[in-house]
């Protein structure tokens, strides 16, 4: 639950690649133990969004991104995950020739006494324990992103960012995926889920913030953005699974 205090803060943030500017003014909020879904058609500045978070390939021009009240600007991304957030990439980025226990071997050790360890991972994947021999390579693309996910809970972050974790997942996977990020939001975890999927957004978020060419165009509850069918028109793809 939204405790009114805000972890995450992006105000007025504008960025670029090089001299290609991808956002134009994203401002949006997540709060302690919120699930908040950044929603858009591809290719309108979700993933850019989630990258000027991590600080990643791309620079933030104007604005400010803050993380428990401390800018995260100038840092590098290792250094934001160190801070306490999560970050589960797009194209997932397992270590394909290690078997799935050596990958849950990569993240450093998370500190004394929290959460996520080993044990708690293959309680909340039991397939990634099953196939914990099986190397990375060769598994599912939902497979790989259950590892993915695993991974990223191993740092016991403060806060999960998610860009588009059902991407080209079977109905079957996509919904454990979203099972075990209900369990995470029973955990009182923190999440930003870049998603296209209303279902997901329906089943998970406590708020929602549409984004097109860039810039925010809306945000509201779930309820809210059901009640404006014209959003759903204008910013989302015609599916509306």
């Amino acid at each position: 639950m939204n405790s009114g205090v805000a972890m995450l803060e992006l105000s007025n943030v504008s960025a670029a690649y090089g001299r290609g500017m991808a956002l134009h003014g994203i401002t949006l909020s997540v709060g302690r133990g919120e699930v908040v879904c950044l929603i858009g058609r591809n290719g309108v500045g979700k993933t850019s969004t989630m990258r000027s978070i991590v600080q990643e390939t791309i620079r933030v021009t104007e604005g400010d991104v803050t993380f428990d009240g401390q800018s995260l600007l100038g840092l590098l991304p290792h250094q934001v995950i160190r801070r306490g957030v999560g970050y589960v990439p797009e194209d997932r980025r397992v270590f394909a020739s290690l078997t799935v226990a050596e990958n849950l071997r990569v993240p450093p050790a998370g500190h004394v006494g929290v959460r996520w360890d080993i044990d708690a991972i293959y309680q909340l994947f039991p397939q990634l324990k099953e196939y914990r021999h099986r190397q990375a390579g060769v598994m599912s693309g939902g497979e790989q992103q259950m590892l993915s996910i695993a991974r990223s809970l191993l740092v016991n972050p403060q806060l999960l960012l998610l860009d588009e974790p059902h991407e080209g997942l079977a109905p079957k996977v996509a919904e454990e995926v979203i099972a075990a990020l209900l369990v995470l939001k029973r955990e009182g975890i923190s999440m930003l889920i870049s998603e296209q999927s209303l279902r997901t957004i329906r089943g998970c978020a406590d708020r929602v913030y549409v984004i097109d060419r860039g810039m925010t165009v809306f945000s509201g509850t779930p309820d809210q953005f059901d009640s404006d069918p014209e959003i759903t028109r204008r910013y989302l793809m015609a599916t509306q699974e």
